[in-house]
């Protein structure tokens, strides 16, 4: 099993495993009415990621940012006004602890990542900055959080580049996202298979940075 070969201990792989099922599982509800049962299971795989790091012993910070982003997970499934508001602020605080753990351990800035990231801050003002209605410093904050998350995560030394590559996915996750929920008419082909596809990005993004630090150990 491609876990085990990642260093995934037996019962590490078997939860992770249990995670993935259970995000598959939830992936035809990407774009079905917002029910309990759809929240549980949209909340499920990270919520066991997060326990799962916390049992490994993982640093205190991922394991907030994952419980953090389970709690998003649970208020973006709700149908009420304010669950989306709560969701980003949950997602956000998720970066900001995601932030906190790689700035620790950057050792040298890359600064062609930083420009480009800065770059695409500043071109959400062009193409989804408009869109969003009152929730436009929400919005941009977040955007804000995330650009600053990747930046860190870009520079981390290369024991950790599956961080890299997960936070990447999970950025792509919330570009989809913004798009679908700003740039797209709901319930529309284009809509749902943006729904798949940010669900699938989230997930491996997730579990990648999850890898990067209970699967991946220091040499020396």
């Amino acid at each position: 099993m491609v876990l085990f070969g990642m260093g995934l201990g037996g019962g590490m792989a078997v939860v992770v495993f249990a995670a993935l099922l259970a995000a598959l599982a939830y992936l035809p509800f990407t774009h079905r009415d917002k029910t309990l049962w759809h929240s549980v299971l949209k909340t499920m795989p990270v919520a066991v990621f997060a326990g799962s790091a916390a049992v490994q012993g993982a640093p205190g910070l991922l394991v907030a940012g994952l419980a953090l982003s389970a709690l998003g997970d649970w208020a973006l499934s709700r149908p009420f006004e304010r669950a989306f508001m709560a969701g980003l602020v949950s997602f956000a605080l998720a970066h900001l602890c995601y932030l906190g753990l790689f700035i620790g351990l950057v050792e040298t800035w890359r600064i062609l990542p930083v420009i480009l990231l800065i770059g695409f801050a500043l071109s959400s003002e062009l193409w989804l900055a408009p869109f969003t209605g009152d929730m436009r410093w929400p919005v941009r904050v977040y955007v804000g959080l995330i650009c600053a998350m990747v930046m860190a995560a870009l520079s981390l030394p290369d024991l950790y580049r599956m961080a890299s590559v997960g936070a990447l996915l999970f950025m792509a996750s919330d570009l989809i996202l913004a798009l679908q929920m700003f740039r797209m008419l709901p319930d529309t082909k284009r809509a749902r298979w943006a729904g798949y596809t940010l669900w699938t990005l989230y997930i491996l993004g997730q579990m990648t940075i999850l890898f990067a630090f209970v699967a991946v150990k220091p040499h020396g």
